[in-house]
């Protein structure tokens, strides 16, 4: 669906785990609305794709190869931006994984290590570095990737819960240090939403049960359905929001 408004005009996006997904469907909607866009992820050849894909719905975008746990590329996907549409103002951290799906008391050291790893400091990396840069753009905007998890407990993914709550904190943190730059800061908890990364979860019985009893409206999220929220609290149009997170779950459970 084409989007005629033009809220990000001049603006320049940067996003982490953005070639597929939640991420690319950011990425194409704040494209719609004439963002210049930054795609990234680890993978180059994903990386070439999401761009070549946006680029054929004429929206300016260049991606970067960056793993977001390496502090060179995280570096250098600023810096590519900066190159390419002279600087930063807006930042979605949707880089995500969830290596383990099962009960935490089974749940590998070395799972439990990555899940924190790229949700939770990863995110909060890459907000650091990068507030900088749009304090010399005399403000910006910050969005961080949450999930229903955060408020709707699942025992099978309950580390990835965890991450995925603390960004609600991390969140608020960011937002009351950085409001007299004029650097918005808020968060969209994304409920069950149709993605290669939800399809490897629903493999396990007591998770696709859970998904498919407990949201109100009886189906899951079409990506585009969270990028649109996601715009929305990227936009000028949430001037008077910071520190918040909005979910969009289907009507899910969504307070804790």
């Amino acid at each position: 669906m084409a989007h005629n408004c033009v809220r990000f005009a001049g603006k320049v996006a940067v996003l982490t785990g953005s070639t597929d997904g939640i991420g690319l469907a950011i990425a194409r909607r704040l494209g719609q609305e004439k963002a210049k866009v930054v795609v990234s992820s680890r993978n180059i050849d994903n990386v070439n794709r999401a761009v070549e894909e946006l680029r054929k719905e004429n929206i300016e975008v260049i991606g970067v190869k960056c793993h977001v746990s390496n502090k060179e590329d995280r570096a250098n996907l600023i810096q590519e931006a900066i190159k390419n549409f002279g600087g930063v103002d807006l930042m979605v951290a949707a880089a995500g994984v969830n290596p383990y799906v099962g009960y935490i008391t089974e749940c590998p050291e070395s799972s439990f290590d990555k899940i924190f790893q790229v949700n939770v400091k990863d995110s909060f990396l890459i907000a650091k570095e990068v507030i900088p840069f749009m304090r010399k753009r005399g403000g910006g905007s910050i969005l961080f990737l949450s999930s229903i998890s955060a408020y709707k407990f699942s025992s099978v993914v309950g580390v990835y819960g965890a991450a995925k709550t603390a960004l609600l904190s991390i969140t608020k943190a960011f937002s009351k240090a950085v409001v007299d730059d004029n650097i918005r800061v808020n968060c969209l908890a994304a409920g069950a939403t149709d993605t290669k990364f939800l399809n490897g979860a629903m493999r396990d019985s007591v998770f696709s049960s859970s998904v498919q009893n407990d949201i109100p409206m009886k189906r899951i999220a079409r990506p585009e359905e969270i990028a649109g929220p996601a715009a929305f609290l990227l936009s000028d149009d949430a001037s008077y929001i910071t520190g918040e997170t909005v979910v969009v779950g289907g009507g899910m459970q969504s307070r804790l």
